[in-house]
């Protein structure tokens, strides 16, 4: 099934293709191929041949049964971070990160703890992939993307916990 390319879609394979040419996987002519093709893509199936021979993206994934879980100041984002905490209190201060994407995504596995995210000042972020039972996501970010500031998608499961999600004030 051929599914309709999103402009997060085309983005991310311009990101992927981009790290590729600066890792010196790819030449220049290879580079300005690939970045036409993507940026013309309409389905999935064109940005499929494009991607093939790259590396897939790895989850960075940071595990804790009780105890807290927090990263701030100056510390290096990864494209796409998982964080599993039964008990757990997780504090992610994205606020003076370096961040080498223009999108980023968090899955978050919580029993029982909260999470707070804070992002750059005019970030933007997407939670609705959050899942709750009696737990609570609250977001005073922006939730659509906005050219040239970080996109944040949120997803996981929060069973019992709160997920709260701000941009900095800085």
């Amino acid at each position: 099934m051929t599914t309709h390319v999103s402009g997060l879609d085309r983005e991310r394979a311009v990101e992927l293709v981009q790290q590729a040419y600066a890792e010196g996987r790819l030449d220049p002519d290879e580079l300005e191929q690939r970045l036409e093709l993507a940026l013309t893509a309409t389905s999935s199936r064109e940005l499929e041949p494009i991607l093939a021979d790259l590396p897939p993206d790895e989850a960075v994934r940071i595990e804790s049964t009780g105890g807290r879980i927090l990263r701030s100041g100056d510390w290096h984002v990864p494209r796409h971070l998982r964080i599993d905490s039964e008990y757990g209190r997780v504090r992610l201060d994205l606020s003076q990160a370096l961040i080498p994407h223009s999108q980023i995504n968090i899955e978050l596995r919580l029993a029982y703890g909260s999470a707070r995210i804070t992002l750059p000042a005019g970030a933007s972020a997407n939670a609705d992939g959050v899942r709750t039972e009696w737990g609570r996501v609250i977001c005073k970010a922006a939730g659509r993307p906005r050219p040239g500031a970080l996109h944040v998608h949120i997803t996981g499961e929060l069973p019992y916990g709160r997920l709260t999600i701000r941009n900095s004030r800085m």
